[in-house]
């Protein structure tokens, strides 16, 4: 099991922020730019570990510094099912992190509760 499932699907904020680079870059599935650094990347993942209800990965593909995750969770009462790809550096940190979710109304619902979150991610980066 990759460690950043184990932590995921335990909760472990502490652990998945842990795993990631100090320059890693998140894009997002609800947002067109993407986030550079650990802090951002970090309190983004905070935030989803809050919207989503229930994450469990039910599949994983690994290739060497690259892992592709595909998980369910549910966003109030929509289910929606993803996958996390990640690369790893040398030092087996998180150095790049896109996430891919689908059904489209489960993205749009995804979209707006991250959008409540956000005022808590901004909060958090600007008490770093």
């Amino acid at each position: 099991m990759h460690p950043f499932r184990a932590a995921a699907e335990a909760g472990d904020r502490a652990a998945i922020e842990a795993l990631l680079a100090d320059d890693v870059v998140f894009t997002s599935p609800v947002v067109f730019k993407p986030y550079s650094g650990k802090p951002v990347t970090a309190a983004i993942l905070r935030a989803v570990l809050r919207v989503f209800d229930g994450i469990r990965y039910v599949r994983e593909i690994n290739d060497g510094r690259d892992h592709a995750l595909l998980f369910e969770a549910r966003v109030g009462d929509l289910t929606i099912t993803g996958c996390d790809f990640l690369r790893m550096n040398e030092a087996g940190l998180i150095e790049d992190l896109t996430v891919m979710v689908r059904p489209l109304s489960a993205a749009k619902a995804l979209a707006a509760a991250m959008a409540v979150e956000f005022e808590q991610v901004e909060r958090e980066l600007a008490a770093d």
